[in-house]
Parts: structure tokens; C-alpha cells; sequence
């Protein structure tokens, strides 16, 4: 049975037992506007249950005023406010900006009139272009409307780039720019496209990836100034630069055949270096022996003339003496490359035996023998005879022709 059901009174809430009524609500206010009074100075009313309004007498303005200074102060000190390091407070009156505030203790015109927003400055902040978190393998994660560019010899090429950041200056971060990661994507996008679009698809891909990266980042960061951003990049990562996986498997084959190319310029290289330096060494050796043939002839021709100079002294001298010598020198030398047996018998017919070829063996013995020797001596005897032997062939010359 439900509490309020008729002729059941003990389920009644309102029906107490003990004749209890409920509350009255003027008399609970009442109550409460009595005590306040009292606190500040005032006197309760005489009246009794139910009585009318009750009168301040004439010190409860005193209280009023202490009431007031005192919510004053309470609400003054509520504009107290602390910012941490690495962090900046961004003042704003009704809406409006003020100032930015820097880390430490600081006060502000109490709401509603001021706040105060924190901003934390020192956060690395991040996007993504032509990618999202997650998917940086090669078709995952793709955002091909951001990632495919246009380059300078009208190829296509799929770019993701990471770009990190932090906030330089919260005011003009909160208020210059409404949103503030939109804006820095678009901004990226629009420079990186341009970037791309001045440089050629083998520059992008291969060896000019820092270069791109380095001009992204300055002309980002001074897009982002021009607009007041309060934002500034502290780096810029290119994920991957590839081409359309359309065309992906041509690409490797051109990679290979320029991979090739380089090895084979470097093979060739390889084998420049090694055989120029012999040849220049070949060459160098050539040199130096001509020289030292030069050398040599020059000094042979000096002290053959200074022999000869000599010897034509002696022969002033004495010419008979000089000539016989000469001429015996000459025959001796002509004679001795030859086993022909000269003998001049005047007005004789003896028969002479003569072991021509034992003379003959004895001769190369002492040929050998002779050779040895002038080995011995690093050959300059040799040299030295065969020039006698050209002397004195010629002085037998001039004998001859002198005794006709």
C-alpha cells in the first residue's frame, strides 16, 4: 500500500505523530536575515513566531561596509595567478587582449573584467603532410591529395614531411591566427610545393634531400612571421620522397642502371689510377736514363778530346815513334777478332805448320778471360778498346795512304 493511501496515517510524512507541522519558508529566511544582522552589529527582532520585518538599527551600516571591503578583498585576491616555467599567461579584458604575462606570480583585474589563459610554450608540437601517424610505411597511412607534387621536369613525386614546432609568443598565437594547426598545414603545403616544383624529380629523390628540407624550413619560418604567427619551427623531417607507386617498378630499374653506371665509372677510375702512375713512371725511368746517356756521351766525347789533345802533343814530338805505336795498337786490335794467320816470308818457301786451331782456342781463352775482367772493371775497359781499336784503324789509314 502506498504511503498516501487513505486510513493508512502512519505512512504519512506530513502526519506526524507528535503533532510536528512542516517547515515554513518566510520563517527559515527570516531566521536567516536575524543572524546575519546579529554578527554585523544588529539586534534581533522582539516579535514572535511569525513577527513582520525586522529593522537594522543604526551601526548595521558599519557591518555593511565591513561585508563590502571584505568581498572587496576576497575578490581582488582572486585575481592572483601563477604562471609555471616554460609556460606564458595571456591576459584578456572582456574578450580583448592585454598582454602576455611570463612565468612567475601575477595579477590580474578579477573576473569578469580580466582573464587569464595559460599557454604552455615549451611543448614540441607536430604535424604531418601526405601522411598520417601510424601509417609511415610505403601505402599506409597515405594522404595522396598532401603527398603527390608536381617537379620542375613535370614528374610526380609522393613527399611526407614532418614538421615540429613550438609557440613563440602566445598572444599572437591565441589571436592572430583562428586556427592555428590549419594554418601552419596549409602553409607547409603551399611552401613545400614550391619547393619541389623548383628542382628536378632525380634532385628531389637522391642527392638533394637536405637541401629541400633546409629550404622548407626557412621559407616556412618566414611565411609564418609575415603572418604573426607566434609559431616557430624548431625542425623539418622528410619521411620519404618516392615516386607514384604507379611507376615505382621503372624507377627501381633506372636506380639500378645508374648504380651501375657508377660502378662502372669507378672501375674505370680504378683502373686509371693504376696504370697512369706506371706509365708516368715508365716514362720518368725513360727520362733518366737518356740523361744519363747524355751525360755519359758528353763526358766520353770530353775525355776523348783531351786524349787526343795530349797524344797530338807527343806525336809533334816525335811522329815516327807515335805512328809505328799507333799502327802496331791498330793491327794488334784488328787482328786479334780474327782467326786468319798472316806470315810474310820474303824470298822463302818453307812450310810452316802452324796449330791454327789450338792458336785459336787459346785466343777465345784469353778473349773469356778478357771479358771477365772487363766485367769486372763494370765494363769501362771494353768501352775504352773498342774507341783504341777505331784509332788506330784510322792512324793505319793515314800510314798507308802516307807510305803510297
Amino acid at each position: 500500500m502506498a504511503w498516501n493511501e487513505p486510513g493508512d496515517k502512519d505512512k504519512d510524512p506530513w502526519n506526524d505523530k507528535k503533532g510536528q507541522q512542516p517547515p515554513d519558508l518566510d520563517e527559515a529566511i527570516r531566521s536567516f536575515q536575524e543572524k546575519i544582522s546579529n554578527i554585523f552589529g544588529g539586534a534581533g527582532g522582539a516579535g514572535g513566531n511569525g513577527s513582520g520585518g525586522v529593522k537594522m538599527p543604526g551601526g548595521s551600516g558599519l557591518g555593511i561596509g565591513l561585508l563590502v571591503i571584505a568581498a572587496a578583498i576576497l575578490w581582488s585576491l582572486s585575481g592572483f595567478y601563477i604562471v609555471d616555467e616554460g609556460n606564458q599567461g595571456v591576459v584578456t579584458r572582456f574578450g580583448k587582449y592585454v598582454e602576455t604575462t611570463t612565468p612567475g606570480l601575477n595579477w590580474h583585474l578579477p573576473a569578469p573584467i580580466e582573464t587569464a589563459d595559460i599557454v604552455n610554450v615549451q611543448k614540441q608540437r607536430f604535424i604531418e603532410i601526405g601522411y598520417r601517424s601510424g601509417g609511415r610505411e610505403r601505402g599506409s597511412g597515405s594522404v595522396p591529395r598532401e603527398s603527390l607534387m608536381l617537379t620542375k621536369d613535370e614528374n610526380i613525386v609522393d613527399v611526407r614531411l614532418a614538421v615540429q614546432y613550438q609557440i613563440k609568443d602566445a598572444g599572437n598565437y591565441i589571436f592572430n591566427v583562428k586556427d592555428q594547426t590549419a594554418t601552419l598545414k596549409q602553409a607547409t603545403e603551399s611552401v613545400e610545393r614550391g619547393v619541389i616544383g623548383r628542382n628536378d624529380m632525380n634532385f628531389v629523390l637522391l642527392e638533394g634531400r637536405a637541401d629541400i628540407v633546409a629550404d622548407i624550413k626557412k621559407e616556412l619560418q618566414t611565411l609564418l612571421d609575415r603572418y604573426d604567427s607566434g609559431i616557430i619551427i624548431t625542425d623539418v623531417n622528410l619521411q620519404d620522397a618516392q615516386p607514384p607507386e604507379q611507376v615505382q617498378a621503372a624507377f627501381e630499374d633506372a636506380i639500378k642502371a645508374r648504380e651501375d653506371k657508377e660502378r662502372y665509372i669507378n672501375e674505370a677510375e680504378a683502373y686509371r689510377n693504376d696504370v697512369v702512375p706506371k706509365a708516368r713512371g715508365a716514362a720518368s725511368r725513360k727520362i733518366q736514363e737518356a740523361e744519363g746517356y747524355k751525360l755519359r756521351v758528353i763526358a766520353e766525347s770530353e775525355g776523348e778530346t783531351v786524349r787526343f789533345t795530349k797524344l797530338l802533343a807527343e806525336y809533334k814530338k816525335a811522329p815516327d815513334v807515335t805512328r809505328k805505336r799507333l799502327y802496331i795498337d791498330a793491327m794488334e786490335s784488328v787482328l786479334s777478332n780474327t782467326d786468319t794467320v798472316m806470315i810474310d816470308l820474303k824470298k822463302g818457301n818453307n812450310v810452316m805448320y802452324l796449330p791454327l786451331d789450338r792458336l785459336g782456342r787459346g785466343q777465345s781463352g784469353q778473349k773469356n778471360s778478357g771479358t771477365a775482367n772487363n766485367a769486372g772493371n763494370n765494363g769501362q775497359h771494353s768501352s775504352n778498346q773498342h774507341d783504341s781499336a777505331d784509332r788506330r784503324e784510322k792512324s793505319r789509314g793515314r800510314e798507308l795512304r802516307g807510305r803510297k
